[in-house]
């Protein structure tokens, strides 16, 4: 995925047209670049990620301000400026999923898989007001859509480690009634870091101190990393002129996927994402497009201690926690022309959310010996829990001769009702933004906002309890709002595109964890995020060129929490670089040299158990090569060198395993792999 400018002259200046038009920070990849009100819709991210159906791991190693959170060999999380969970915006064709799991095993990017993805726009900042919750960015994502006539694709993909991927794609139709389906199967061993650790390995040698229950059972030290098939439907329909109706459904189903650095691993997590879409273009004077949208996508997701020494020989002691979400939406949007140069957008949002989880089996205290061991069977995790949400937005864009300006707004109602006895939650906010574009000179743009946007809190932080009854959740938290402004300079010189920008967040009311907490560890604190971005392209010819981008943040809490000492603010990522070197040779492919580096880790918030990580720097290889007209192989070797590294932090809002002195477990990242992918296209 390259995540990058573009190499010819002719799309390099199409591109410094589409920057000059849209002040956001917004990282995508393609061949051909689009231009649109919401920004740069950039494609075929599915031809050029081919490694894995991870979506995390492909954004980690193309866009500098994502960072991974590594929690298996797929089923990652990312951190955006500084944040992650609920405070980004996930989004698969403008309907929302969420992940089941509390301890984000199943987090909304596990459910969008590259090879179904046709672009990818990221939003830096509290600057989309379409969307419910969108705190710090928004990750959006569009699938592919079926195209007239018969076309396909079947790709075969063969890494290390027992990595197995095949695929299928096929789309047609004609401007009537157009159909695709795309199919996948992909399975994986455990990786080995650079010294040679699988993960029942990484438990043993990262943490000697780990407690034995938590380590994998001799029969299941070698099983697979994960299974994972997926199924892909969309038709469109356009039987009236400028009317179009696009139904899609999307299932994902992953078994046995391990979590070494957890106390648990999941039995299976399915998912299936719904979605309506109907427009009508030019329906009058006041209406350019009306948009009609209903999705409904849900997740299953048990996770056991079945392969751990906990569970007994037979898994007689096993534990599982069984968890379903369910999320459904309702969106009407009419965009619609005010004059030549000024265009609205108005629209009314409303979403349910349905969070509910039990425990199953047995539960053995902890440290007690000889083992004490509990029935839990019945008791509630995350009670039955429903968040409505109603909201309505607008956004009005004028356009000057030197200068754009765009303002947006949405006023959110929200409520949140568990089953049982623990109290409900009311919340209503406003967000706004105000942006501009200002094009200086021929070569200078300039363009800054400043926003603020709200989330409500999430069920986990509110009423989240442990097996043993432990309430970890807060029932009476805050809504969290971000106050933020942007500015930046564009430069477009004849080989030379720079682009450098900073922010500022301030947040009010940020849902925190206070590992201090006996219960009830989520609070409410004022915090502050600042950092910088700088990415651009250098061109030696119109086949060779560099590409490179530079992200920092740093975050502090305005004061430490209760009995604590520590100011950091937890997981905001270190400096990190991504520079890769590329050549087009004619017609034929592309090959690429690819540095991902990130200094060491050496702000974080040690009171709630983040650990000091050292700087790393690894080297990517990856060519594509046309045999014909119809036939590409790729092949690549990540970390080249084979380097031992971690790239995510240990802070306790996850339950992760200790050594027993309260040193949380850190998770290496995958030693030297290679892999090779051959698709056949028609």
């Amino acid at each position: 995925m390259k995540f990058s400018y573009l190499p010819t002259p002719r799309l390099r200046m199409s591109l410094a047209v589409v920057i000059s038009m849209y002040s956001l920070q917004v990282y995508s990849e393609s061949d051909i670049p689009t231009i649109s009100v919401e920004g740069t819709e950039l494609t075929d991210v599915s031809g050029e990620q081919v490694k894995s159906a991870d979506l995390a791991d492909a954004l980690t190693k193309n866009v500098p301000g994502v960072s991974l959170i590594r929690r298996s060999g797929i089923a990652n999380d990312i951190i955006l400026r500084g944040q992650n969970k609920d405070n980004i915006n996930i989004l698969m064709d403008d309907a929302k999923i969420y992940g089941a799991c509390p301890n984000r095993m199943d987090p909304p990017t596990s459910h969008i898989l590259t090879n179904n993805i046709e672009s990818i726009e990221i939003i830096e900042g509290p600057y989309d007001v379409e969307n419910f919750g969108t705190l710090s960015g928004a990750v959006k994502v569009r699938s592919k859509k079926p195209e007239e006539d018969l076309h396909g694709e079947i790709s075969l993909n063969m890494g290390r480690w027992n990595y197995q991927k095949t695929a299928m794609t096929l789309s047609g139709g004609n401007e009537k009634v157009r159909a695709l389906v795309s199919l996948s199967d992909e399975s994986s061993g455990q990786f080995r870091d650079g010294d040679g650790n699988d993960f029942a390995e990484q438990i043993e040698a990262i943490n000697p101190a780990v407690p034995n229950g938590v380590k994998y059972k001799d029969k299941f030290r070698n099983m697979d990393a994960y299974d994972k098939k997926t199924f892909m439907g969309k038709l469109y329909v356009n039987l009236i002129d400028n009317h179009e109706l696009a139904i899609s459904y999307t299932a994902n189903r992953s078994d046995d996927v391990l979590y070494p650095s957890s106390k648990m691993d999941a039995m299976y997590d399915d998912s299936n994402i719904l979605n309506l879409e109907y427009s009508i273009k030019n329906l009058g004077e006041f209406s350019k497009n009306l948009e009609f949208q209903y999705y409904d996508s849900d997740v299953t997701h048990p996770m056991s201690n079945r392969y751990r020494n906990v569970s007994g020989p037979n898994a007689q002691f096993e534990l599982i926690s069984k968890l379903t979400t369910r999320m459904q939406g309702f969106k009407v949007k009419n965009a619609f022309d005010i004059s030549s140069t000024m265009e609205g957008l108005i629209g009314i949002d409303t979403s349910k959310r349905n969070w509910d989880g039990e425990y199953l089996g047995t539960m053995t205290v902890p440290g007690s010996m000889p083992p004490v061991r509990i029935n839990v069977t019945g008791r509630a995790s995350i009670d039955d829990v429903d968040t409505d949400n109603t909201a309505i937005f607008g956004e009005l864009e004028k356009r000057y001769q030197d200068f754009t300006l765009k303002l947006g707004a949405r006023y959110d109602d929200t409520s949140i009702s568990p089953d049982g006895s623990q109290e409900d939650n009311d919340y209503d906010s406003f967000s706004a933004f105000v942006q501009g574009t200002y094009e200086y000179n021929e070569t200078t743009n300039f363009f800054g906002g400043i926003g603020k946007a709200t989330r409500v809190p999430d069920a986990r932080e509110l009423y989240w309890k442990a097996a043993s009854g432990r309430v970890g959740g807060t029932p009476d938290l805050d809504q969290t709002s971000n106050y933020e402004i942007d500015f930046g300079m564009e430069n477009n010189f004849e080989n030379l595109t720079i682009k450098t920008s900073v922010f500022y967040s301030w947040l009010k009311d940020y849902i925190y964890f206070n590992a201090d907490n006996a219960t009830n560890n989520f609070e409410n604190i004022d915090a502050t995020i600042y950092g910088f971005g700088l990415s651009g392209l250098y061109s030696f010819t119109d086949e060779v060129y560099l590409d490179f981008g530079l992200a920092y943040q740093r975050g502090k809490k305005d004061k430490a929490l209760a009995g604590q000492t520590d100011k950091d603010l937890a997981n905001i990522t270190p400096m990190k670089l991504n520079l890769a070197l590329n050549y087009d040779y004619m017609a034929a492919g592309t090959a690429k040299i690819e540095v991902v580096a990130a200094d060491s880790w050496d702000h974080y918030d040690a009171d709630n158990g983040e650990q000091e990580i050292d700087s790393y720097a690894i080297m990517n290889l990856k060519a594509t090569h046309n045999l014909t007209r119809h036939f590409e192989v790729t092949a690549g070797i990540d970390n080249v060198f084979d380097k031992t590294y971690a790239i995510n932090n240990t802070y306790k809002d996850l339950i992760l395993i200790s050594d027993g002195t309260g040193e949380v477990m850190k998770i290496n990242e995958p030693g030297r792999y290679y892999y090779i992918n051959a698709a056949y296209k028609f």
